[in-house]
């Protein structure tokens, strides 16, 4: 009789000490599962904000290219340069740098590098700050512009 209750305590003991290891393992891969997909949702809303980020500085460089255009049209290049069109430009390049800015915080340093030369290019244009005699002002923002949206692709996949 004192060997079954032995063999009892320990079967007891046994089951109870695999009980924990199978709930010990469980907790664990469960815990292990909820950090993977943790990561994941926050890789998929750091891409889509980086993502927002590219579409607003694009969208700001085309309409500082637009504004240099406007100005490029006009009859003169002093006539071009209205209250309307000078607040116009004022604004844009001023979201535009700090669209800039947050490049910098978000992207790698060379990718960053791309966006300032775009936005300098696109600055200059606006603001006839380039050699423009010889060059066109399309033909300033190409080598930048085809730049940064290299970089853009290849940042993103």
């Amino acid at each position: 009789m004192e060997t079954q209750v032995w063999t009892s305590l320990l079967g007891v003991a046994l089951g109870g000490g695999f009980s924990y290891l199978a709930q010990l393992t469980a907790g664990r891969q469960a815990s292990r599962s909820e950090d993977r997909r943790q990561a994941a949702q926050l890789a998929e809303t750091r891409r889509t904000e980086r993502l927002e980020l590219l579409r607003e500085f694009i969208s700001l460089t085309q309409q500082g290219i637009r504004l240099a255009e406007e100005r490029e049209n006009a009859p003169d290049w002093d006539a071009g340069a209205t209250a309307e069109w000078r607040a116009a430009a004022q604004s844009v390049i001023d979201q535009l740098w700090m669209c800039e800015r947050m490049i910098a915080v978000v992207f790698p340093a060379e990718f960053y590098r791309r966006a300032w030369d775009y936005g300098t290019a696109v600055d200059q244009v606006l603001w006839r700050e380039y050699e423009h005699t010889e060059v066109s002002l399309h033909d300033h923002v190409k080598g930048p512009q085809i730049a940064f949206l290299e970089a853009a692709h290849a940042e993103i996949g």
